[in-house]
């Protein structure tokens, strides 16, 4: 109960009394106080901040985007182990797991999305191999 004094008359109705348990063998009554609609109703739960593209990967909280889609500038060969990939859109990514590859390609299209338990991957056009990434800056 929000109210106070409802609450407390409420909590004096259940506890004995002295009138009533100097009684031998009485049972305290209690007296419940009606319950209002307003205070049956929760209040609905906030939605969701939506993410814009620039805060994907930097709070796992944000989840209204899926991917995000930019380029690599420059000539792209690939990955290794914990490199950095800085990307067109000024954000850097780190690979995390242990995946490679070896490519060259002219500012390629980058995208990288959102997968279970909170992992990302980057995907880069024209490869059928993705990396585990994680977001830096």
């Amino acid at each position: 109960m929000a109210d106070t004094a409802q609450r407390l008359a409420c909590y004096d109705a259940v506890l004995p009394t002295a009138s009533n348990s100097a009684k031998p063998g009485a049972v305290p009554t209690a007296a419940v106080a009606p319950v209002t609609a307003a205070a049956s109703i929760a209040p609905a739960p906030a939605a969701p901040p939506r993410q814009t593209p620039e805060q994907f990967g930097q709070d796992p909280r944000l989840t209204s985007l899926e991917s995000i889609e930019t380029r690599y500038t420059g000539t792209f060969e690939g990955w290794s182990p914990r490199d950095k990939i800085r990307l067109a859109n000024g954000q850097v990514w780190q690979v995390v797991d242990e995946s490679s590859s070896a490519v060259y390609l002219q500012n390629p299209k980058v995208r990288i999305r959102r997968g279970a338990l909170g992992a990302y991957f980057l995907e880069v056009e024209r490869l059928n191999r993705s990396a585990r990434v994680k977001r830096l800056e």
